[in-house]
């Protein structure tokens, strides 16, 4: 079966490095096969004889602290689940930059009541949409004034989030369904 692994907050700056050379080898060794990264952020296309995501989250956030010293939450997805996220973004509207898309991966499914807590939440000209274990996200001006951020998600809707562009997205998704071979 293959997975999507989506490392969180890795490679930024001089922390938490995970050289994705490296993170391929190791993972190759573990008995994961058709191992494939993308970019240096930590997104990786991995084929497992396991059959739940949550077990795969597992075994690769021990691989990474016990091969590169990182201790960090890893969302994983599979091949299938990617392929409807990637399918549509709902805030996406005709002409639109892609570049103002992303997508928050949410480690676990939130609770309802949680989801609720963010109905009627408004920032200004950027908007979200949660749906099952992501929020879409629309920056029109930019993520680094935005005061919807990834905290926001995370401490609101109680699970580790990481996010990507819809850029990213759809190359994962075109990734995954070659089977993680490039």
């Amino acid at each position: 079966m293959i997975f999507v692994a989506l490392l969180r907050a890795i490679n930024l700056g001089r922390v938490n490095r995970v050289p994705m050379g490296d993170l391929r080898v190791a993972l190759t060794d573990t008995g994961f096969t058709d191992v494939v990264t993308h970019l240096q952020s930590g997104n990786v296309i991995l084929g497992s004889t396991k059959r739940s995501p949550a077990a795969v989250a597992t075994a690769v956030e021990r691989l990474v602290e016990a091969e590169f010293g990182v201790d960090t939450d890893v969302v994983v997805r599979t091949a299938g689940d990617l392929a409807e996220i990637a399918g549509k973004h709902p805030l996406a509207r005709r002409g639109t930059d892609s570049a103002v898309l992303h997508v928050a991966f949410l480690k676990t499914r939130p609770a309802a009541a949680a989801k609720r807590a963010f109905v009627g939440r408004t920032f200004g000209d950027d908007e979200f949409v949660i749906r099952n274990a992501e929020v879409y996200l629309r920056y029109p001006q930019g993520v680094a004034a935005s005061k919807m951020n990834t905290a926001l998600f995370q401490g609101g809707l109680g699970t580790p989030a990481t996010v990507r562009t819809w850029k990213v997205v759809t190359r994962l998704n075109e990734l995954a369904v070659a089977g993680g071979r490039s």
